[in-house]
């Protein structure tokens, strides 16, 4: 039986001038993540909470310098909303793994398309000789 991954991929967020603007995300698992609610109409709908991201943003430079355990407790004080130490790590680590994902998609991209410009390249060249070839031995 296949299994289906269940893993929760946040979009980025939009820059603006004013800052960010948060996009609302389809409900993957049961469990609503930190800095989004549960849409009234559809439950399949997960809003943004402006603050609570913000505040999260604001807690990831805190941990350059602080433990997950103090940066969650600050963070769980600070929005009203309890997360855990562990919940605060396996977001932050999603994220990164995306970043690190993105990262690796786009290069691979760029060296596709270098790899692809070289060989059609090589084939046009060749191809050309083939030509030129075949034309000569036709004359004689």
């Amino acid at each position: 039986m296949a299994r289906i991954k269940k893993e929760f991929k946040l979009p980025r967020p939009v820059e603006t001038e004013k800052g960010y603007e948060w996009l609302p995300v389809v409900r993957v698992g049961r469990v609503v993540p930190f800095g989004y609610r549960q849409c009234e109409e559809d439950k399949d709908i997960l809003l943004p909470i402006r603050e609570e991201l913000e505040l999260l943003e604001r807690a990831k430079e805190f941990l350059k310098r602080y433990s997950y355990r103090e940066v969650a407790n600050w963070l769980s004080t600070q929005s009203g909303r309890p997360i855990s130490h562990v919940g605060l790590m396996t977001r932050v680590q999603s994220e990164h793994k995306r970043k690190k994902e993105f990262a690796n998609y786009s290069y691979l991209a760029k060296r596709y398309k270098e790899a692809a410009d070289k060989a059609k390249r090589i084939e046009e060249s060749f191809l050309g000789r083939r030509k030129i070839d075949t034309e000569s031995t036709g004359n004689s």
